[in-house]
């Protein structure tokens, strides 16, 4: 059966991975957009226009899985190592159709003005790319004031900040519609958690349904999987590789097409919840003291509740969510055993474990198939792992350790 899943809808629940990479402040898309869509609305845009800022606004960012890079974009003005990740957010973007026109404006939304009137782009880009560095720059300026109160009380400052740039940084024209829009307290409210909820609850009600097909959702899955993987050269290209053998093994299971390729999105998106593990946790090539286990045990638990809002994502959710759970219950987080974990999920964690151990890592050589295979065959006589789903592995022969390096 496909999946039966609103484009907007997938988008939306998976832009709140990229928010994730703030750890404690996990609104900087979201806030961007309301600001850019509050905006765009002052200057008299409607409908489709208003809705393309504030999505906008949501993937600014999508570059971004650094924790490291994350903390330098909200806390420096002008970080002078801003422009990679605006590079791969273009190409990120630019080669997934409904996202394609964001993809020019990402790229030059931390270029100043005074450089972006030089650059062959079109004036609307321009103009978009410069509305939202404007409002990036505005929510960098509030950071040190969240969660301690509303903004309201900083309005003053940071208005003062956006002035002084206008001409150079920002367009003077974008700089005066700033200060006339953020004038009123009800901007400045709408940036608190519980407005934020509300807003973008009104805007799903308020936009045409866009019914996503099973390419769609593959591309879209695609996308977010290179952004996780990104994250750390530990784990480059992990989640390719852990959907290839997921789907490779549930062909070998006789599981339907449906079946394989849902679980070849499930295999894409199951690390999405590392985007909040900081850096320093996940590049640790030594062993993790119990609190650093702790942080990195709890990325399943934030894939769930991010994939958990998608409808039509009622079956890949916990397939992705319960791949670090164990037949005797003793995985994590859930701690489930085997009667209640869907055989896809056990898949995904079989496919996870061999994955990561043929992979190459920046501290180690990756092994080779049967060393891998030896590790799958302990953990099976321990209970941890069913030893048919290891067998299964093992009778792919080299075509699992094809998929493990991202083939099918």
């Amino acid at each position: 059966m496909a999946i039966k899943a609103d484009l907007r809808h997938v988008i939306y629940a998976l832009s709140d991975a990229l928010d994730l990479v703030g750890v404690d402040d996990v609104g900087h898309g979201k806030r961007v957009g309301i600001m850019a869509h509050e905006c765009g609305r002052k200057w008299g845009l409607t409908g489709a226009d208003l809705t393309f800022l504030f999505d906008l606004g949501m993937l600014h960012d999508i570059g971004v899985s650094s924790t490291q890079m994350h903390r330098h974009l909200v806390s420096e003005f002008d970080w002078k190592g801003s422009g990679p990740h605006c590079e791969l957010g273009h190409t990120l973007l630019r080669g997934f159709a409904p996202l394609a026109p964001l993809s020019v404006p990402v790229r030059y939304h931390h270029t100043p003005w005074e450089q972006l009137v030089t650059e062959d782009i079109d004036a609307q880009a321009a103009w978009q790319s410069n509305l939202i560095f404007l409002v990036d720059r505005v929510d960098t300026l509030a950071t040190a004031h969240h969660g301690i109160g509303t903004d309201m009380r900083y309005a003053h400052e940071i208005r003062r900040e956006i002035l002084k740039r206008s001409g150079s940084t920002f367009a003077p024209e974008l700089v005066d519609l700033f200060l006339e829009t953020s004038r009123s307290e009800a901007f400045w409210l709408m940036l608190e958690p519980r407005s934020i909820h509300s807003f973008i609850q009104d805007r799903l009600s308020q936009s045409s349904r866009f019914v996503a097909s099973m390419a769609d959702l593959r591309k879209l899955a695609r996308i977010f999987s290179r952004i996780v993987d990104a994250k750390s050269p530990f784990t480059a290209e992990h989640s390719m590789g852990v959907a290839a053998i997921a789907q490779l093994l549930a062909r070998k299971l006789g599981l339907d097409e449906s079946s394989q390729a849902k679980i070849e999105i499930a295999g894409l998106l199951h690390d999405i919840g590392k985007l909040r593990v900081p850096d320093g946790i996940l590049d640790k090539p030594g062993r993790l003291d119990p609190q650093e286990r702790q942080v990195i045990n709890s990325h399943s638990f934030e894939t769930y509740q991010i994939l958990r809002n998608i409808k039509g994502f009622e079956e890949i959710t916990p397939w992705a969510a319960y791949h670090h759970e164990e037949p005797g219950g003793s995985g994590y987080p859930f701690r489930l055993d085997a009667n209640t974990l869907p055989i896809e999920a056990r898949i995904l964690r079989v496919a996870d474990i061999f994955q990561a151990m043929v992979q190459n890592r920046p501290y180690r050589k990756g092994q080779d198939r049967v060393q891998a295979l030896g590790v799958l065959q302990d953990l099976a006589r321990q209970g941890r792992m069913e030893a048919d789903l290891v067998a299964l592995t093992a009778s792919c022969g080299d075509s699992a350790m094809v998929a493990a390096h991202g083939g099918i």
